[in-house]
């Protein structure tokens, strides 16, 4: 039953690019509910959707609507952002209109946390066993350049790590690194005390920053993060420290970056994010032998949609009941 404020029978708006049995799984997994689907969806999930006109028929949407389209909707109580980010919805004036309408908003960050966590554990083990090194070098054992290379490895265990950003995916990276015996660290802007590890807010960063081995950057793009890793946040750096983003691009200087790679502060960085997507062919990253770029498939893997699917089914099904949403976000 749905709650007591909303009609019996509710209109379920998506914008979501998926394959058509995946479509049909949310098709009958919200009967008796209805299915609105625009003609045309948005490009990318970084650039705002035009506004479709059955949005405004909405109780609830799925997907990357247009900000002036939810804000817009007079029927609209819970929107879920198909992806973890929620970048272009996070700013003073689109919270202050949710916060009117009371409206609820989730995001699908157990979607995808495994798969980024993982893609970054992959990023550390790569760059302590000097994979692209090895996989470049052709020499037999024993030369000098065999033992320089075996040399030039590390044992995680030991290391220190400072994750700034902490959220859903750092807390699944703290539990995968648990075996290796590593110092970790990480800061928030307001920790909650139920973090696995100890927490730093922001204004304690420095100190951290000089004694990490590995700094994991998360953070998403917000007015507050843009270039919040610029050329004093790499100076302050242990020397030799691997930086690696999976946040998103717009929080790095990338030219800082570049200069501090060339320079030798940092050893090496690993990027699955960068800003623009995909950089420029000349940009001085690229260019680098010790900086390592994905294109921005940390988050992917076989069943995503398949998985993000079944987590609106299952907040939908809260909804019916009343229960409080997984990822809720405001």
């Amino acid at each position: 039953m749905s709650p007591p404020d909303l009609p019996a029978t509710l209109n379920v708006f998506t914008d979501i690019q998926v394959e058509p049995a995946l479509l049909e799984r949310l098709r009958t997994g919200i009967e008796p509910h209805r299915l609105l689907v625009p003609s045309a969806g948005g490009t990318s999930v970084l650039e705002d959707a035009p506004i479709d006109a059955q949005l405004a028929e909405a109780h609830i949407a799925l997907g990357q609507p247009a900000v002036a389209g939810v804000l817009g909707s007079k029927n609209l109580r819970w929107l879920q952002v198909s992806t973890a980010s929620i970048t272009r919805y996070d700013t003073p004036e689109f919270r202050s209109g949710v916060g009117e309408k009371q409206l609820v908003v989730t995001n699908s960050s157990p979607v995808y946390d495994q798969a980024c966590a993982e893609h970054l554990l992959a990023f550390m083990l790569a760059q302590a066993r000097q994979l692209p090194r090895a996989l470049a070098t052709v020499t037999p054992s024993g030369t000098d350049t065999w033992y320089q290379l075996r040399a030039s490895c590390r044992l995680l265990r030991g290391q220190t790590v400072l994750i700034v950003g902490y959220g859903s995916i750092a807390e699944k990276l703290v539990g995968m690194l648990a075996p290796f015996a590593m110092r970790v660290r990480a800061v928030r802007r307001e920790p909650r005390g139920t973090e696995s590890v100890n927490v730093l807010t922001p204004d304690q960063i420095y100190p951290a920053l000089a004694t990490a081995d590995h700094v994991i950057n998360i953070l998403p793009d917000s007015e507050s993060t843009r270039d919040f890793f610029s050329t004093k946040e790499f100076a302050v750096m242990k020397h030799g420290a691997t930086f690696y983003n999976i946040g998103r691009g717009t929080t790095v200087d990338q030219n800082a970056l570049a200069q501090a790679l060339q320079e030798g502060l940092l050893s090496a960085a690993w990027l699955d994010v960068t800003e623009p997507e995909p950089l420029p062919a000349d940009h001085p990253l690229f260019a680098l032998e010790n900086c390592h770029i994905t294109p921005h498939t940390g988050g992917g893997q076989k069943d995503d949609m398949r998985d993000m699917v079944e987590h609106f089914l299952e907040n939908f099904a809260r909804f019916l009941k009343g229960d409080e949403l997984l990822s809720r976000v405001m």
